[in-house]
């Protein structure tokens, strides 16, 4: 074997071997199972243990942001299959959050000491009935739901702080990709990929990472402005209801060159926001950069971007502005990295329900992180999981009272200990005299 030649590594190593292109002068890096103390065996039998002790903080601010309260007086689902609907909209809300991205996944909600900490955790199969239970006039039952609760997680959180100084409003549209004909609604859309179509607007402000204001699921096959002209006049009712000061503050309404139509951008100003909108015009030209001497091209060719805007900025903070409406996409990609991973069911109002529900979940868990401290404010959810949700703990109970007890030396310890205590610490004691 040559000198540069990379070894195997061996059963029970996982690490890097120093390759001839390395600069590491530490020869092998490695992470190894325990020689001392080995593994022989795992079971299944402690009581005591939960897997995702960061829903506790979430769960509390859900309940003060008025989640279940909200979906009791809204949701007239009938039947059995809607009774208790905050409950299970909770339920549904937690698993998502949690990290659940199918109906099977809500069982991460009832195993060890969960039921010790949370009641009312409902099995997937009810949750999967509730959601085929639904129709067209419930999911916009459940939209109210979720504007009103981002309402009361802005009174709790600063996840919207400055929204009363600037205000950017976003609206794009994505395919959820979807398999086989049992979809109801599929279609092959503008992407040329078999799905559905969800259509979202968020919020931005100066200070915050976008949490969205509103959402709507349609066929794979619709175009890109369907409903678009509805679905802003919701978004900015939602935004200024967020605002202390309506009628003083600036809104900035963003889109592509798909809503550049008088039904959006007649809805955001008659909404009284400014517009920014891509559209198919010559305003400025960028000129080519990869030149190559002795090269000339066959054609003096120029590369535009244009858009309409009635915004009072300059030209150069105009186009950076405008340019920014591209954050949007991380939201679409967070979403589908998290809930919309799966659209779950048969059921287009079931889908479209799991839509709202993943919205909910989205904002529960930026609002959250923005009271665990500037560093993860603005991370995306899944990392805002893995830090602070999916934390393993052990329940220990005195006295009536139930501690958690967590993994010694967790990286973002600190963080976690923010958010908890600013939740769920115990109210000052009363001055006495």
């Amino acid at each position: 074997m040559g000198r540069n030649a990379r070894m195997p590594l061996r059963t029970g190593r996982i690490g890097l071997i120093e390759g001839p292109n390395s600069t590491s002068r530490k020869g092998i890096l490695q992470m190894q199972l325990s020689h001392t103390r080995p593994v022989r065996s795992a079971v299944f039998d402690d009581p005591n243990l939960v897997s995702s002790a960061g829903l506790v903080p979430m769960l509390v601010l859900a309940r003060s942001a008025g989640l279940q309260r909200l979906a009791d007086q809204h949701l007239s689902v009938p039947t059995d299959k809607g009774a208790n609907a905050g409950l299970k909209v909770a339920s549904l809300v937690a698993g998502m959050v949690a990290g659940a991205d199918s109906i099977d996944d809500m069982a991460v909600l009832r195993h060890g000491g969960m039921g010790k900490v949370f009641t009312g955790a409902y099995a997937p199969s009810t949750l999967g009935s509730f959601l085929r239970a639904f129709t067209f006039g419930h999911v916009r039952q459940l939209d109210a739901v979720a504007g009103r609760f981002l309402t009361g997680l802005a009174a709790s959180t600063p996840a919207v702080a400055g929204v009363d100084d600037y205000a950017l409003v976003d609206i794009d549209d994505t395919i959820i990709e979807v398999h086989g004909y049992g979809k109801q609604g599929s279609g092959y859309g503008y992407s040329g990929v078999r799905g559905l179509n969800a259509l979202i607007a968020t919020l931005t402000t100066n200070q915050t990472a976008p949490v969205i204001v509103a959402q709507r699921l349609r066929k794979g096959s619709c175009g890109s402005p369907r409903g678009a002209k509805r679905l802003v006049t919701d978004a900015l009712a939602t935004v200024k209801k967020l605002r202390t000061h309506p009628a003083e503050t600036r809104v900035l309404f963003r889109a592509d060159s798909a809503f550049y139509g008088r039904g959006p951008v007649l809805a955001a100003v008659r909404a009284g926001a400014q517009v920014s909108v891509t559209v198919r015009l010559v305003v400025r030209r960028i000129p080519d950069l990869n030149h190559h001497p002795g090269q000339a091209t066959l054609f003096q060719t120029w590369r535009f971007h244009a858009f309409f805007t009635t915004s009072t900025l300059d030209t150069v903070a105009a186009d950076k502005t405008h340019r920014g409406h591209a954050i949007i996409e991380q939201v679409h990609a967070d979403l589908k990295n998290s809930a919309l991973a799966h659209l779950p069911s048969g059921k287009f109002t079931a889908n479209a329900a799991w839509l709202v529900l993943a919205v909910m979940a989205f904002n529960l868990t930026r609002a959250a992180a923005t009271l665990a401290g500037p560093a993860i404010g603005k991370a995306t959810t899944a990392t805002i999981r893995r830090k602070l949700v999916n934390v393993p703990a052990r329940i220990a109970s005195s006295a009536r009272r139930l501690t958690l007890h967590l993994p010694s030396a967790w990286p973002w310890e600190n963080a976690w200990t923010t958010l908890f205590t600013g939740l769920c610490a115990p109210p000052p004691a009363a001055a006495t005299t």
